[in-house]
């Protein structure tokens, strides 16, 4: 059985804002759990790939962002995500 690599800490904190915004959708209504559950998925996924590994200060910056964005949702008053497309 092969071994995993260890984690460093940035990646361990990326993994939980990822699993926390995936517990708070299990919170709000079923159609929007799963446009939250998209968006995410999504946004992990497009950072993982177009941002440098070594660019701490950029994915400290998303850190923030996301979990500011994480509290947001936790609200009971918020429904749900809202989404801007930024033409790059």
């Amino acid at each position: 059985m092969a071994s995993r690599p260890k984690l460093s800490g940035i990646q361990k904190q990326v993994l939980a804002l990822y699993r926390g915004f995936l517990r708070t959708a299990r919170l709000k209504a079923p159609e929007e759990r799963r446009r939250i559950e998209s968006v995410v998925s999504a946004e992990f996924h497009d950072n993982a790939r177009s941002v440098d590994r070594r660019n701490f200060v950029h994915i400290e910056y998303l850190l923030r962002r996301g979990k500011k964005q994480l509290e947001q949702l936790k609200n009971p008053d918020i429904a749900g995500l809202a989404t801007l497309e930024v033409k790059k």
